[in-house]
């Protein structure tokens, strides 16, 4: 991951950011990253996708960043369940699989491979479909 952001997000306040991923590893490096990019803040972690809803319910992030392949209830139906429990969050589906690869219910949902995820493209992710909710 690529530490280095380009330019703060055009907020008053900061994006504040859910993760969600079964992976102790990956959240800790999420949060890391969340952590050194002018703009944005970590709001909360969960390890499945019923804690991420619930967490969601309580912190009403603007971004929220999904692991694809979670035990029990997967990503996509985790991204499904998020727009009714925080309507107009930016749900990013997380994955090491190229768009293509994903499966039809996640299609229609923003993806990004974890291996493209850096300041950068957290950055332009929000300046393209989540900046103009927060303006």
């Amino acid at each position: 991951m690529d530490l280095q952001p380009d330019t703060q997000p055009s907020t008053d306040r900061p994006v504040r950011v859910l993760t969600i991923d079964d992976h102790e590893v990956f959240r800790r490096a999420t949060r890391t990253l969340i952590e050194a990019t002018p703009g944005f803040e970590q709001a909360g972690e969960a390890s499945s996708g019923p804690e991420g809803l619930q967490l969601a319910e309580q912190l009403r992030p603007d971004l929220v960043l999904v692991e694809l392949r979670m035990p029990g209830m997967d990503g996509a139906e985790t991204a499904r369940r998020m727009a009714d429990v925080v309507p107009g969050a930016t749900v990013v589906l997380l994955s090491l699989d190229a768009r293509a690869n994903l499966p039809a219910d996640a299609s229609a949902v923003l993806h990004m491979r974890k291996q493209d995820l850096s300041a950068r493209s957290l950055q332009e992710l929000w300046s393209a479909h989540g900046a103009a909710r927060l303006s």
